[in-house]
């Protein structure tokens, strides 16, 4: 294969999955779309190009991903084809798909549920537990997934570490601080811990991870939603509705209360405080990762002190049984 128009990475080229004597015809910008032709037939594809080397494993992140997506919800991802670093510059990596034509609008909420309800029901954990076999990305910070049965653990671990970046971007808060740890220590575990408690339990579900419109498109020749660009693990499924609880989201509380009526977990009474609490860590991420969005460090503080205020003693308030379902949870 033989390109005349730019200098593509031959890490690239080899992947491929084209006839022999293509000829690369384009290749557009750092997101590069690439059009090869042969005399029978034209394919094309799209690359993303990262190439500052404390991201590089985004590539792999996204990769894996992707397949794990299209592995469940084929007609609604994008099946992922390659990943790699530059042949010859590991501090720079690729992710290659196919390239599709797709529309930058809102899908009909009513058949984006079923889809999303769909990676939820039917995915499976490798290992029966929560987390993902690679490091994952919720923009530039990298997200803590080790494999743990526990998910009060899995999620507490991701707040601490999303509340870290953002102070480390944004400036030291202690009074954030200071209520994120009466959240941690009294929120927290009322919220979560009923999951798995009580003869209760939940799966570990496939977590599209930032499933935000910006994540959703939309095929013009089907109208069917498509999904991509995930942050992924085996999770909550309800924490997949942590982009949709604030109004500045095109895909917002309607598909919330869509969903609720095909997903949601027992304890039922606790839903709307659990997507709060789910909403609390985007915002922090959000906030830390967005100049712009900096604001959203005193909304979290808010939220945050409004569910201390509901629920001021912690676990001892909840009117239920909470004998540990699952052995790796705490008494």
């Amino acid at each position: 294969m033989s390109s005349d128009m730019v200098k593509l990475d031959q890490a690239i080229v080899a992947a491929l999955p084209v006839s022999a004597g293509s000829k690369i015809v384009a290749v557009w910008s750092i997101g590069v779309k690439i059009d090869t032709v042969t005399e029978n037939e034209s394919k094309s594809f799209f690359a993303k190009l990262i190439e500052r080397e404390d991201h590089v494993e985004m590539a792999r992140a996204e990769y894996e991903g992707q397949k794990a997506l299209s592995a469940v919800i084929p007609a609604h991802a994008i099946e992922p084809i390659a990943w790699g670093y530059y042949e010859s510059d590991h501090t720079k990596a690729w992710f290659l798909t196919h390239f599709r034509v797709l529309e930058a609008r809102t899908p009909e909420l009513s058949k984006l549920v079923p889809v999303i309800q769909k990676l939820h029901q039917k995915s499976v954990s490798p290992t029966g537990m929560f987390g993902f076999h690679v490091t994952p990305f919720y923009g530039p910070p990298p997200m803590v997934v080790d494999w743990t049965d526990n998910w009060e653990e899995f999620w507490s671990r991701e707040f601490r570490s999303g509340l870290k970046y953002a102070q480390s971007m944004r400036g030291q808060d202690p009074e954030l601080q200071q209520i994120a740890d009466q959240f941690i220590d009294k929120v927290v575990p009322r919220l979560l811990r009923p999951l798995q408690t009580g003869g209760r339990n939940i799966k570990p579900s496939l977590c599209h991870g930032d499933l935000w419109v910006g994540n959703i498109q939309v095929d013009p020749d089907t109208e069917e939603p498509i999904v991509f660009d995930p942050c992924p693990f085996y999770g909550h499924h309800e924490m997949d509705l942590q982009c949709m609880r604030s109004p500045r989201y095109a895909v917002g509380l309607d598909f919330v209360a869509m969903y609720k009526e095909v997903g949601v977990s027992e304890p039922t009474g606790d839903f709307d405080d659990r997507n709060a609490l789910y909403a609390i860590r985007n915002d922090i991420m959000t906030a830390g990762i967005w100049p712009q969005w900096a604001n959203l460090l005193e909304n979290a503080k808010e939220e945050m002190q409004r569910l201390i205020t509901k629920h001021p003693n912690g676990l001892d308030g909840f009117e239920g049984d909470l004998t540990p379902t699952v052995a790796g949870m705490k008494p």
